[in-house]
């Protein structure tokens, strides 16, 4: 009866981590957890290498420019005006005319929307200025098409905003060195979820082992009292054994002996 009351009590029992032995286990594991992320971060390093194609990226920049009225000078309300009108300008730059115009100069092989999705335009706060960037796996192609998509732009916005004059600030960079992916990133990012990943093994593990290993856990779990404890050291029991061997051989030896002097005698 009292048994299966006890029984019932540790089935009950709420589940109790004990924060600095947790802490305790997992620094006992820290060699561990290291080599995880290390092993994490050598295999994002590889597959960014191997496995992700590097793309280039382009830019190209332009300034709009439109007066209210025929005066030479630019006034403060043309400055404003043409502010708050960059982001249609933004708008037509990405619009259908524009990207297929853009196909068709440069005879590509791809859809307005897989062209669309390499270009992003960008509007440098309270300015007129437009920068448009190209995402490409081939540089050449993506200086190409922002140069091409600069200049058709700029063709549309003054058909279709009335404005005077589209003036180019860049023209398109040849770029060098891929814009993505970041081999630097990756391999970091790789690391830290090596590392969270063998924490967070390590911390399952100690969470659902069960077992009891010191006399406190006997009177937790089992609801017993501990009267005394026997320290077992590893190696010892072998110790015992091997003097136990070599006393026995001891005597037997000295037995064998004093047979033979009767023998003898």
């Amino acid at each position: 009866m009292n048994q299966d009351r006890t029984n019932r009590d540790f089935e009950n029992d709420e589940i109790t981590i004990d924060l600095g032995e947790l802490l305790s286990v997992l620094w006992s594991k820290i060699h561990l957890i290291l080599l995880a992320g290390i092993l994490a971060a050598l295999v994002a390093f590889a597959g960014t290498q191997l496995f992700i194609t590097p793309k280039y990226t382009s830019s190209t920049s332009m300034y709009m420019l439109s007066r209210s009225d025929g005066t030479a000078g630019i006034t403060t309300s043309d400055l404003q005006t043409g502010t708050q009108l960059t982001q249609d300008y933004m708008e037509l730059v990405q619009s259908r005319a524009v990207l297929e115009q853009v196909i068709s100069v440069l005879n590509l092989d791809m859809t307005t929307d897989e062209l669309g999705s390499m270009i992003t335009t960008e509007n440098t706060t309270d300015t007129r200025i437009l920068t448009i960037s190209v995402e490409n796996e081939d540089p050449e192609l993506a200086q190409e098409i922002a140069n091409a998509l600069r200049e058709t732009a700029s063709v549309k916005i003054q058909e279709i905003m009335e404005i005077d004059a589209v003036n180019t600030i860049e023209e398109a960079n040849l770029p060098v060195s891929p814009s993505s992916p970041s081999v630097t990133r990756n391999t970091l990012i790789g690391g830290a979820l090596g590392v969270l990943a063998a924490m967070a093994v390590v911390v399952l593990v100690f969470i659902l082992d069960d077992t009891v290993k010191t006399p406190d856990d006997v009177e937790e779990y089992l609801g017993l009292n501990v009267l005394t404890s026997i320290p077992i050291q590893e190696g010892e029991s072998k110790k015992v054994k091997k003097v136990r061997s070599n006393g026995s051989h001891g005597g037997r030896r000295s037995r064998s002996r004093s047979s033979a002097r009767r023998t003898k005698h």
